[in-house]
């Protein structure tokens, strides 16, 4: 019996799986190594974080900021850098990893977050570092370098997040659905038809309920969202990551919290109308073209008010995932570029 063309296609897309870019990149990630030290911290009555430290414990100090908010720091993170030039610092921020209470909303905001790592830079005793961020992780960055300008030696960004309410539309209510309606079909199961004028608060209530089982399956489906449309060709092992309980709840959870309450910010459109505070700061801005997670305006935007010392380089063939072969050399010639500073 003859395959329908859609099979054909998907087992095209199966043996090709790995193929994440059109076009070859010379730079890739550093070779993996471990932590050489790691401890914890407490920072508020509630909330303990995960701190740890890899590459050259004398060297140029940089502070990963991971993404979500609630996706937990990762092993991959360490090889944008050279670990014979960087002292790498990542830590798991509140709620998420190996950070203390799993999935607690209570005490877990923007500003406690900042204020963490500021924290973690007098427990090592860091005088300024370079920021590095994606995506929450870039949000997270800003927020920082705005409130700390002067701690900042240099920022490295990527997937730029401001939470703006439009880019939240954008991906969670309408936009990225013209362009993922298998996906979102899957996404907007857990609501029903009535309460889908506001798709965030829909799972906001589900995913902070009493229902135990009810609270999975939204934090799964609002996760595997996200997953399944990260990439430029989409990736089933990046949407089986969407299907971990465990990961799936906090990173939902935590996301869809900050997401109700607006970032936390004083206004919509804080960091970008703020960006001029960065004006000194030398920075890198990379930016997947058809980025539908954290669409390319927002990077666009940031440059504008940032200006001259910001570098914003667009990847032709990416869309927001930090594995993705372009992304990964632009991340990699920019933490290079900044060796010397």
């Amino acid at each position: 019996m003859t395959k329908k063309i859609s099979e054909q296609v998907q087992e095209l897309q199966e043996a090709q799986s790995t193929k994440t870019n059109v076009l070859s990149y010379p730079k890739s990630l550093y070779p993996p190594i471990e932590a050489y030290k790691t401890q914890r911290l407490k920072v508020s009555e509630i909330h303990e974080i995960y701190i740890e430290e890899s590459g050259n414990p004398t060297g140029k100090p940089v502070i990963v900021l991971h993404g979500g908010p609630g996706g937990g720091s990762e092993p991959m993170y360490r090889q944008y850098f050279d670990p014979v030039v960087y002292r790498i610092i990542q830590f798991d921020q509140r709620g998420c990893g190996k950070s203390t209470p799993f999935a607690c909303l209570e005490d877990n905001n923007t500003w406690a977050l900042v204020e963490d790592i500021e924290k973690i830079r007098v427990l090592l005793g860091i005088d300024n570092w370079v920021v590095f961020g994606g995506s929450w992780g870039s949000t997270l960055s800003l927020a920082y370098a705005e409130t700390h300008p002067s701690r900042v030696k240099a920022l490295i960004l990527r997937g730029i997040f401001t939470l703006r309410r439009e880019e939240l539309i954008f991906f969670y209510q309408t936009g990225a659905s013209f362009l993922f309606a298998d996906y979102f079909d899957e996404y907007l199961k857990p609501i029903p038809p009535a309460e889908r004028g506001d798709i965030i608060s829909a799972y906001h209530r589900r995913l902070t309920g009493t229902d135990e089982k009810i609270k999975q399956e939204a934090a799964n489906a609002w996760t595997t969202w996200e997953m399944a449309t990260s990439r430029l060709m989409v990736d089933k092992h990046k949407i089986a990551r969407g299907e971990d309980p465990m990961f799936a709840l906090a990173f939902a959870r935590i996301e869809n919290h900050y997401f109700v309450n607006a970032g936390f910010f004083r206004e919509d459109g804080q960091l970008i109308n703020d960006a001029h505070i960065l004006k000194n700061i030398p920075g890198v801005i990379v930016q997947g073209r058809y980025d539908v997670v954290c669409p390319m305006k927002s990077a666009w935007d940031l440059k504008k008010v940032w200006g001259e010392n910001a570098d914003l380089v667009i990847i032709p063939d990416s869309g927001h995932s930090c594995s993705e072969n372009g992304i990964i050399h632009s991340l990699v010639e920019a933490c290079d570029k900044f060796k010397n500073l």
